[in-house]
């Protein structure tokens, strides 16, 4: 199986329509007016025992009643009389047909059987087969458009969609937008030709650039990774299908194997496939990918008029992995007398405004050196916007606002071969698709609660606060020397554990503070001398009062409690699974005070994590209850004590009865 099998398909000299017909409300009628309509330089053969003539087109009864040779058969007539159409087919020498009737496999058990037999004769003929139960096809650059809608802008992406509907969603935009499509294969059953054959297809069509797949399910898995990792031109794929639901959904529209969402997610990720979550991404991903040069690295600056617009994309673009680094001095320098005296000097480069196509023109010529990737925000009514940019150049393009200005200018560069982006989210998310991996940044988090800290609370004023308040915590008590610390640790009980005890030190375990399970007095001696060792070296400057000898808590779940006074909305309760990973998993809840116990027991069961604490793999459960009079308890410090800026209670074991504290922060302003 070859790719030159589907040139009949696409560059057909003759075209037969079986079932055509005089009724305009027919999509018979409505095929056979777009072939004409979109100038099909080939012959045109209507197919209809009871006409004569349709649309000044001369009507045939069989196709085998055609004097001349026919390359391509449309079919649009019922689906039980499908496979004699067929057969009349292969006896007329044709060897490709569009079936565009319904009621095959996707109808059930008497369609499974109607489409195996059309198989089964196409087979027995050489007839290369595109549906049942599908839209149909159109080349622009043969004129060719044996679908519908009419749309015969050529352009440089090749659509190839299991769904009729989305891919005709995509040709349209794509017009709409004066970019156009290099082709259009409407997928339907796949009784024959299938997404592997026409990725090969258009891999080797010197007019598509790139190839847009819609995909419910894979008729040859083996095949298709092989056609997927062998394919030298980019494709886009939006896989549906992906929840339970949707995968029920999926295999009833195809009937084919929707298949594991995680196994696709891997195969496209092995194999670099750029993959959409969204039809709104299927089109801007292939736009870019078509239209928009691969940036030499990964730093951007955004131009604009609009300083709300570009803050949103930067917002993205670090979320993206993309380094919106700030404006060289160099530059700045530069952009005197072209950018007015008051505006600001940063990235975002905000012209106000004042800014004209002119300005823009001028800027964009100043700051191309300097950066990788310019995103042009034209935040206003830009006349000649147009002239402006550049095509082929690091330049990401967004129009918005622009109201009828915008629509005409958005037209001029579309012609130019200039994607533009209706918001700068979808033109960053989709200008990311290009940018290799190894070239992004890591992809920055949301901001998170921040205090500014004048003390900390030593341990032991911590664990006083937290027992006055009733928050138990393990029994700790402190010592300043080696001997002290054993002593101690004798009237705890063995095995213990030993942490710094400095206003000094945040993150204990960071600097060697902490040591666990300590066994016995030399034990408990040596830990002592290398702690200090170890915190003196790393924090020179740190006031130490000793160490806090601790007892080890029994086994549980780690979680994260903590308070954070935010200086615009006060205090913020926040709890999560704990250990020393919250910081980088941040999974994590969060509530403003006032909240009630009805609050805190949502605010438990949001966390990605929340499945632990139901009793997972066995385990029992966790004492909610104690969870949340835990967390209003830190409610009520907050309130009372307004000093406290930050308390952050890490771990705390968590039990099938009850919680206790094992490690204690708490800040002060």
């Amino acid at each position: 199986m070859i790719a030159s099998d589907l040139k009949a398909f696409f560059q057909p000299a003759g075209v037969a329509v079986i079932g055509a017909s005089e009724n305009s409300e027919k999509i018979g009628h409505e095929i056979l007016k777009n072939l004409l309509n979109g100038g099909f330089q080939g012959a045109i053969y209507p197919i209809n025992p009871k006409s004569k003539q349709i649309l000044g087109l001369d009507c045939y009864k069989n196709v085998k009643e055609v004097p001349n040779a026919i390359d391509l058969a449309v079919m649009i007539i019922p689906a039980e009389f499908v496979a004699r159409s067929i057969r009349d087919c292969g006896e007329k020498g044709i060897k490709a047909a569009v079936i565009i009737t319904g009621g095959f496999s996707e109808a059930g058990k008497t369609g499974e059987e109607l489409q195996q037999t059309i198989t089964r004769v196409a087979q027995e003929y050489g007839i290369r087969l595109i549906g049942p139960n599908c839209q149909g096809i159109n080349n622009p650059y043969h004129r060719l458009c044996a679908s519908w809608p009419l749309l015969t802008r050529k352009g440089r992406v090749a659509i190839i969609s299991q769904s009729g509907t989305v891919a005709a969603a995509m040709m349209d935009w794509f017009s709409v937008e004066e970019l156009g499509v290099s082709g259009f294969v409407s997928l339907g059953n796949r009784a024959d030709v299938d997404e592997s054959d026409l990725i090969e297809y258009f891999d080797k069509d010197p007019a598509t650039e790139v190839i847009a797949l819609y995909l419910e399910g894979v008729k040859d898995p083996a095949r298709f990774r092989r056609v997927l990792a062998s394919a030298n031109k980019p494709l886009v794929i939006l896989k549906s299908g992906r929840t339970p639901r949707g995968k029920l959904a999926a295999e009833s529209h195809t009937k084919s194997l929707a298949g594991t969402d995680a196994i696709y997610a891997t195969l496209f990720r092995q194999l670099g496939i750029c993959r959409a979550e969204t039809i709104e991404e299927f089109f801007d991903f292939t736009k870019a990918l078509s239209y928009l040069k691969v940036p030499t690295g990964n730093r951007i600056l955004f131009i604009t008029t609009s300083g709300g617009a570009a803050i949103l994309g930067t917002d993205t673009a670090e979320r993206e992995g993309l380094e919106a680094s700030p404006l060289p001095k160099q530059l700045a320098e530069e952009l005197e007398g072209i950018i007015p005296a008051y505006a600001i000097r940063s990235n975002p480069l905000d012209l106000t405004g004042d800014a004209n196509a002119k300005m823009f023109q001028q800027v964009i010529q100043k700051a191309r050196p300097y950066y990788d990737i310019l995103g042009v925000i034209f935040g206003d009514p830009i006349e000649n916007a147009s002239q402006a940019v550049t095509p082929g150049a690091n330049e990401l393009i967004v129009f918005l606002g622009g109201a009828e200005v915008e629509r005409k200018e958005k037209l001029k560069m579309h012609r130019q071969g200039i994607p533009v982006f209706p918001t700068p989210e979808r033109a960053v998310r989709a200008l990311s698709q290009l940018v290799p991996t190894q070239k992004k940044l890591q992809p920055a988090a949301t901001t998170f609660p921040t205090t500014a800290v004048k003390s900390q609370l030593s341990f032991i004023e911590c664990f006083q606060l937290l027992e006055l308040k009733n928050i138990n915590f393990v029994p700790s008590l402190p010592a300043n020397s080696p001997e002290n610390a054993a002593d101690l640790a004798h009237q705890i009980g063995f095995p213990v554990a030993l942490k710094i005890d400095s206003p000094d030190v945040l993150h204990k375990s960071d600097v060697g503070g902490v040591k666990l399970n300590l066994q016995a007095d030399n034990d408990v001696k040596t830990a002592y001398n290398e702690m200090m060792q170890h915190v003196k070296s790393r924090c020179p400057e740190a006031r130490i009062n000793g160490v806090v000898v601790s007892a080890m808590a029994a086994p549980g779940l780690e979680i994260i409690m903590g308070m954070n006074r935010d200086p615009q909305f006060g205090p913020t309760l926040i709890f999560g699974l704990g250990g020393v990973n919250v910081e980088l998993f941040r999974d994590v809840s969060m509530r403003l005070l006032p909240l009630d116990k009805e609050e805190t027991f949502k605010m438990i069961g949001e966390i990605r994590g929340a499945a632990l604490l139901k009793g997972f793999r066995g385990q029992p459960p966790i004492d909610e209850n104690a969870l949340a009079d835990a967390l209003l308890k830190l409610a009520r410090i907050s309130e009372e004590y307004e000093d406290i800026v930050e308390i952050d209670l890490n771990p705390v074991m968590a039990y099938a009865q009850g919680l206790v504290v094992v490690d204690a922060r708490i800040l002060k302003a």
